[in-house]
């Protein structure tokens, strides 16, 4: 595996005074997902966890279903690395119809697509009998900085993690780039087989490509610490998703489907706030 982070000089300026020395700093690659030799998407990355990007990334754009790809393989070349996936006829029929070349900064989750409707593809349908209380809302959040080790190291990393009420966060991947690391998650839980009954926890703004993605991955409840675009929302609550944002280990926001929500107490009357 390559090295996810490096020290690199640097000087700090404060207080009348500057210091000298070293910053761990994200590694962010060109990394190059083909599929059956031809290239759909050129993206920066960090390098890590590839074969979960290469499964969250086919799922969650619409290319290939886990029992649809055959093999991925990851080449370090000198300017990146390439991770080839090998999918059935059904996939590369679907890959012919809808090419997407993307080749751009780690903040563009749309860079390149071929058409607005593309772009504003609608997103799957979730369902499920999850509900959370409040108190277990905070805790997912509560629980995220524990799964940030390259954030923690760099400050410059975003974690994308799945909680479940029985097992707390079961699973996080983390990535310079935000869409990236919910790609990452998504392959990580579709390879070792887990439920989607359970809540995905971002440190990111939602914006409606986070939504298409976690909808795709079919997980009824998204949790974000930053707020949601307006059309994210309006995807969401199509969708049937329980969008959930601006969350604190102390407070949060709901914005589509609060009936997963369970209130604090019945017996106490919900109002209004700015």
């Amino acid at each position: 595996m390559m090295q996810t982070h490096r020290p690199l000089p640097r000087s700090a300026f404060g207080q009348g005074l500057v210091l000298h020395g070293l910053r761990e700093l994200p590694e962010e690659v060109a990394v190059a997902l083909s599929f059956n030799g031809s290239t759909q998407a050129v993206m920066m990355a960090t390098p890590a966890d590839l074969e979960d990007f290469a499964v969250g990334f086919a799922l969650t754009e619409g290319l290939a279903s886990p029992d649809e790809i055959e093999e991925i393989h990851v080449e370090a070349l000198a300017q990146g690395i390439d991770v080839q996936i090998r999918v059935g006829p059904a996939a590369e029929a679907r890959l012919a119809a809808r090419r997407r070349h993307m080749a751009g900064p780690v903040g563009c989750g749309l860079c390149g697509i071929d058409s607005i409707n593309a772009a504003l593809r609608a997103p799957s349908l979730v369902a499920g009998d999850l509900c959370l209380t409040p108190a277990q809302v905070q805790q997912a959040v509560a629980a995220l900085p524990g799964h940030q080790a390259l954030h923690d190291t760099t400050r410059a990393a975003h974690c994308a993690a799945f909680w479940t009420p029985g097992t707390g966060i079961a699973a996080a991947r983390e990535d310079v780039g935000r869409h990236n690391a919910l790609d990452k998650l998504a392959g990580a839980m579709l390879r070792a087989g887990m439920g989607r009954e359970g809540a995905v926890v971002l440190t990111s703004r939602v914006s409606i490509d986070m939504v298409q993605k976690v909808t795709a991955l079919g997980a009824p409840v998204l949790i974000a610490v930053s707020a949601p675009t307006a059309a994210a929302v309006d995807m969401a609550d199509a969708a049937g998703l329980t969008l959930i944002a601006l969350a604190r280990p102390d407070r949060f926001e709901v914005f589509t489907r609060p009936e997963r929500v369970l209130p604090p107490d019945p017996s106490k009357e919900s109002r209004d706030v700015a």
